[in-house]
């Protein structure tokens, strides 16, 4: 199976369900089918082969979901790329990865103008957008998305079968490197295929779900919602951000949404939020998180905002899309964890040597699975550090560099990043159990907590408080706090005020920044 087969299936079973809702524009399943195979003809013609890369530079809109199924209906690669990215890295990714083609929007021409001086391997670009005149891009070919839709390509809705294997890669995802620059996960369509169809199955997805995605599509998070959707053959409906909540809520009662994939910055954003028990959310039947986990503060209050919604604490990451997920059954009782390997996987903790530990032993996470991804674009000695190796020809493992403890039942706990520990008073310190305990605190929104040199204990712990607005919050009232529920060596030494925090653009917070 491959990934452009979630839509073309979907769209012969139902072929006149609205698939994909933006704003006031309501595609069914045949209108994009046949809109991705006309946009598929055109990058043929334009000299697009077999994987090939081809950039998609849009803000979330219709135009980035036909791009992407076109793309790979033409057996090339998409790489969907963050929409506020600036030019210098666009060039980076451009020359990277050798992209032939770009789709992007005309609101981006100056960005656009700056990144492609440089990029010979770049031979044409599709501009949406309502410009009447092309700007001036070099060597390089320009089309107008509308002229793509028009005569000769409008006759010609059969392009040749895709010409790809499960093995060819679907997409490359890339995220922020450890050197600075970007590295490109490169995903098979047989890894997307493998992710996508475990975790609709522990989220017991149906054809009447109605996700909505407020989600970078470029953040795989935000991405796979509108896969999983068309592999259902379900209803999602792409927002562009969270910038404006109330409106979101809006959407969510106005399309009746079952499914709202979230992240931590969002939750704190919507309990500071003013009476939200007054709206209607019957319709809403479960609402996921992954991409850092939950503090247990925010887990129970939304539980008790939301009592009749399913919530699901996840953990994973772009090189396996996804690793746990906590049976909803078990949330009482696990607050903290994230819970067990996904359907069709396993997982690992190993120490130094690679050796399996025990229950309640902290090592790295590995993980094992169909979903692990094929290594980093054009980049073998970090792709062999992460990948290794597995028991059988071909398998790797993914060394994830997080670490983790499993306790009696085989529940997950995660622990920190390799990189973020605190090595303070010769002591382990893990920045999520202060984050948790700091979020428990009454007025306090946000936290965030890293080590900073110190020439005594060799790290200091120090926490970024995001406080609600209006409320006076001391250093005094947190350090308190801490000394109450935490050991003596796990208690701040400072505590910084601030109105935000920095986030990478899936919503994390951005240590490197703090740091």
């Amino acid at each position: 199976m491959l990934v452009n087969h979630f839509l073309e299936n979907s769209a012969a079973r139902l072929p006149n369900k609205i698939a994909l809702i933006c704003g006031d524009q309501r595609l069914t399943y045949q209108g994009i089918d046949q809109s991705a195979d006309q946009l598929a003809t055109a990058l043929a013609d334009m000299g697009v082969k077999r994987q090939d890369r081809v950039i998609i530079f849009l803000d979330n809109s219709v135009e980035s979901v036909i791009s992407l199924f076109a793309i790979l209906k033409a057996g090339a690669i998409f790489i969907m790329l963050n929409p506020t990215m600036k030019s210098k890295k666009l060039n980076y990714i451009l020359n990277d990865s050798g992209a032939r083609a770009m789709i992007t929007h005309t609101n981006k021409i100056r960005i656009i103008a700056e990144a492609i001086t440089e990029a010979p391997d770049l031979n044409n670009i599709i501009w949406a957008g309502s410009t009447s005149q092309l700007p001036a891009t070099g060597a390089v070919s320009s089309q107008l998305w509308a002229e793509v839709f028009s005569s000769p390509y409008a006759l010609r809705l059969t392009p040749c079968a895709t010409p790809c294997i499960d093995l060819d890669l679907a997409t490359i995802i890339y995220t922020s490197g450890s050197t600075g620059e970007p590295k490109g996960v490169m995903c098979a369509h047989y890894n997307v295929v493998a992710a996508a169809k475990s975790i609709t199955q522990y989220l017991d997805n149906i054809e009447d779900d109605i996700i909505l995605d407020v989600l970078p599509l470029s953040f795989d998070y935000g991405l796979y919602q509108v896969l999983m959707a068309f592999l259902f053959g379900g209803t999602v409906v792409v927002e562009k951000s969270f910038v404006y909540p109330y409106k979101v809520i809006e959407r969510l009662i106005q399309e009746r949404v079952t499914g709202f994939p979230i992240v931590p910055t969002m939750v704190a954003i919507l309990l500071q939020m003013e009476d939200l028990t007054k709206f209607d959310l019957s319709a809403l039947r479960y609402i996921t998180n992954t991409a850092a986990a939950l503090p247990v503060a925010y887990i129970r209050k939304l539980k008790d905002l939301f009592p009749h919604v399913t919530l699901y604490s996840m953990y994973g990451l772009t090189e396996c899309k996804r690793v746990s997920y906590l049976p909803p059954e078990r949330l009482d009782n696990k607050l903290d964890s994230v819970g067990i390997a996904m359907p069709n996987e396993e997982v690992f903790v190993v120490n130094k040597e690679g050796r399996e530990v025990g229950p309640q032993e902290m090592g790295e996470l590995v993980v094992r699975g169909s979903n692990v991804m094929q290594g980093y674009w054009n980049d073998p000695e970090e792709t062999a550090r992460t990948f290794r190796p597995g028991r059988y020809r071909g398998e790797a493992l993914l060394y994830t560099g997080d670490l983790f403890r499993k306790d009696e039942e085989g529940f997950l706990y995660f622990v920190s990043r390799k990189d973020d520990m605190i090595k303070t008073k010769g002591e382990r310190v893990s920045p999520k159990e202060i984050e948790n305990t700091l979020c428990e605190i009454d007025g306090v929104v946000e936290s965030a907590v890293i080590g900073v040199p110190d020439e005594i204990f060799g790290q200091a712990i120090k926490a970024w408080i995001v406080p609600k607005t209006g409320n006076r919050l001391t250093e005094d009232q947190i350090t308190k706090h801490c000394t109450l529920n935490l050991e003596p060596f796990m208690v701040p030494k400072y505590v910084e005020f601030t109105d935000s925090l920095p986030k990478s653009p899936s919503g994390k917070i951005d240590k490197k920044k703090l740091k």
